[in-house]
């Protein structure tokens, strides 16, 4: 009987993962370095925190902190605790510094970029493994320190290119927030609580009417399939109503804004603590030169997670694009972020003050692509070393290595410089190989020229162009078009005139 054929692996992407090309980490790259010099010029510093934290450490904040595994990739170690990928940059943040109070400095300014994971369901747009990019102060109790944040978020929109008009960093406050929920009837009720929150949550998705059926009885999703039903928050309409006042206000200042909210809901306690710091960020900011076209004081702003417990943040795009169905809307958000005083504290016995912001690498890059401000970024196209003798490769080497460290000195541009490490046999292949690398230049060197001590250098580029007036192929060959033959001692140098001849330099 004959062996069985071991069966092949299929190749296949998890759902909700994607491989990069080098397109995207190159454009991404250089993106996150104009926000990192955004950050640095504010006084942050970098720090990097593991993919892994234990799982308690990430604690009630998680979407279901009953089942380890909800929401977040976890495993147990092997005495037995469970660890979980990191499911933001924040809780873990938060750790750090607990861990080394003493010895950091107060406040702490941190950023990091890195890739957060969630056990959710994938979807269009939505991933189970994306990149932030975050800044945080630790030990700021000052609302100065939330009017920071948002400033550095428009100076990173701007330094991005997203011009004004383009975007406007909206800010609120959770005390304005829980203020209002108190006032309507919710205080202590805290599943209709989070119901409501998640429901204003969706304004932009679902509209007025759509939020004040999920403040209602509940809402039926297009197409009321099976258990597209979501419940409500049960909220009589009295309530409701005054709730969604503070979505009415879509193109008033940040000052009208708070007029109206204190018209609504002034007096209640919380509620006019919040937005006494909403005037301070504002002055804040105004006083600094950011109006409202840039930061702008807005009531609507929700943000989802448990933590916050101050002023919120939310970077949006005011551009339209076009949504998978074929529809024209806003981009919206492409990060967020706000005060998390008790983030820190749940790992001390001493309260520790805390804010910060987090950017959406590829839901921002997604944008940039949208404005024109992200090109098809690639690195430039290798010098190729030919193979014509394999026995000679250690030639081959020296001559890559001599362009290597002669064309890359400081202040020049890289200039990337392979040896062909394919089959060798077929001399076409390999020139196939460096039009398909985007080679600008080919080294070749035979052993008739290596006796005579010469290099061939071949122009790719200028070689296209003088081939396309050649129709016979005799008449191509004895051309050789854009190829001349050096002495091995001027190699450097060819190869240096037409690298510069085609970034247009002398």
């Amino acid at each position: 009987m004959a062996p069985k054929k071991p069966s092949r692996v299929k190749a296949r992407q998890p759902r909700g993962f994607v491989d990069r090309t080098s397109a995207d980490l190159l454009a991404q790259e250089r993106m996150l370095g104009i926000i990192r010099r955004v950050y640095e010029t504010y006084g942050f510093e970098p720090v990097e925190t593991p993919f892994f934290e234990y799982t308690d450490a990430l604690g009630k904040f998680l979407p279901d902190s009953d089942r380890p595994n909800e929401g977040v990739f976890s495993l147990q170690d092997d005495d037995e605790e469970w660890l979980s990928l990191r499911y933001d940059l924040t809780a873990p943040l938060a750790r750090h510094v607990a861990e080394n109070f003493e010895d950091l400095p107060k406040p702490y300014r941190s950023y990091r970029a890195g890739y957060v994971f969630r056990n959710e369901k994938p979807g269009p747009g939505r991933f189970r493994q994306f990149m932030q990019f975050d800044a945080d102060i630790v030990g700021a109790p000052n609302v100065s320190a939330d009017a920071e944040m948002a400033m550095m978020m428009a100076d990173t929109m701007e330094a991005l290119g997203i011009e004004r008009g383009q975007y406007v960093i909206r800010v609120n406050n959770r005390k304005v927030l829980d203020g209002i929920l108190d006032a309507i009837g919710l205080e202590g009720d805290a599943p209709r609580r989070l119901t409501v929150l998640r429901a204003l949550d969706k304004f932009d998705k679902f509209g007025a009417e759509g939020v004040r059926l999920l403040l209602g009885p509940g809402r039926l999703d297009e197409g009321g399939g099976k258990g597209d039903f979501t419940k409500g928050a049960e909220l009589p309409d009295e309530a409701i109503t005054r709730v969604l006042r503070i979505f009415e206000l879509a193109d008033a200042s940040g000052e009208a804004r708070l007029d109206a909210v204190r018209a609504a809901f002034g007096g209640h306690p919380v509620v006019d603590e919040g937005l006494g710091e909403l005037d301070q960020i504002r002055a804040f900011a105004v006083a600094a030169g950011y109006g409202d076209e840039r930061v702008l004081i807005d009531p609507s702003v929700v943000r989802g997670l448990e933590y916050y417990t101050g002023p919120v943040f939310e970077a949006e795009l005011l551009f339209d694009v076009v949504n998978e169905k074929g529809q024209k809307v806003q981009f919206g958000s492409v990060g967020g972020g706000g005060r998390y005083d008790g983030l820190v504290s749940r790992f001390m016995s001493t309260p520790v003050p805390a804010t910060g912001f987090s950017i959406g690498v590829s839901r921002l890059q997604t944008a940039l692509k949208n404005l024109g401000r992200l090109g098809n970024e690639s690195l430039p196209g290798p010098v190729v070393v030919t193979v014509m003798d394999r026995d000679r490769m250690a030639d081959y080497q020296r001559m890559a290595t001599l362009l290597r460290r002669e064309l890359n000195g400081e202040g020049r541009p890289l200039v990337p410089v392979e040896v062909f490490q394919g089959n060798p046999k077929q001399f076409g292949k390999q020139l196939q190989y460096a039009d398909r690398r985007g080679a600008p230049v080919v080294v070749i060197q035979g052993g008739d020229e290596k006796a005579a001590g010469k290099v061939q250098v071949k122009d790719l580029v200028e070689g296209k162009r003088l081939a396309a007036g050649i129709e016979d192929n005799a008449e191509w060959r004895e051309a050789r078009a854009g190829q001349e033959l050096v002495d091995e001692a001027d190699l450097v140098a060819a190869v240096r005139r037409i690298l510069d001849r085609h970034a247009g330099r002398s």
